[in-house]
């Protein structure tokens, strides 16, 4: 299905009765990583797998920012007419999913995210480290969206008052630390390192999310 915000078009699937949940997707995937999930979660919820901006098959875009995702999530909950969703998100997912409930407090019901960044110096070194080379040899605009955004303060994250999970893998590509700062940060949050999962082990693929996200809803 189309979704036409912001003048774009987002491809989403919808499936499933209930509850709304939105799931996003990280940096260079589609909602196609949540396929095996979406089989649990469709009956609980009616699920909206959306393909972010420049990503599956959504429209194309040149340049990537973080804050244009959020407008076209914000637009597609409305044109969708949802009332207060869950927003699932994984790393980039995670980093709309908090911008969007510290500028839109009222528009979400609650937040999950996994692996998610408040800054390019939360990814630990050695990721830093790949991401550069990664983009000076290929030039990937999403790459450099990495490389410099997000910019989220402490002030931002205290604004978010609706209840909030954490999620991290203990092999992260996200600094631990880091990862704690967000939780502490956000008044109404519960913070999860997962044992033996990195960044996206227990994600892309899997029904192990599913029944995180059933778990905390």
């Amino acid at each position: 299905m189309i979704s036409n915000v912001n003048n774009i078009k987002l491809y989403y699937e919808k499936r499933g009765e209930g509850r709304p949940l939105i799931l996003l997707h990280g940096n260079g995937e589609s909602h196609k990583i949540f396929d095996e999930a979406i089989e649990i979660l469709e009956k609980n919820f009616t699920v909206y797998a959306i393909d972010l901006r420049g990503h599956g098959a959504s429209e194309d875009i040149e340049e990537y920012h973080y804050l244009d995702m959020v407008e076209d999530i914000k637009e597609f909950i409305y044109t969708e007419k949802l009332v207060e969703p869950i927003l699932y998100g994984f790393s980039d997912g995670g980093i709309i999913a908090l911008l969007l409930a510290s500028m839109y407090p009222r528009m979400l019901s609650r937040i999950i995210i996994s692996g998610a960044n408040i800054h390019p110096t939360g990814l630990k070194n050695i990721w830093i480290i790949l991401f550069k080379i990664t983009y000076l040899l290929k030039k990937d605009p999403k790459v450099k969206m990495m490389l410099e955004e997000p910019n989220i303060s402490k002030e931002m994250l205290n604004r978010i008052e609706i209840p909030t999970v954490v999620l991290a893998g203990e092999r992260d590509v996200i600094k631990e630390k880091h990862t704690r700062l967000i939780a502490n940060s956000i008044k109404n949050s519960k913070l999860q390192i997962l044992k033996g999962e990195d960044h996206g082990s227990y994600i892309i693929h899997s029904e192990k999310v599913a029944e995180i996200i059933l778990m905390n809803t």
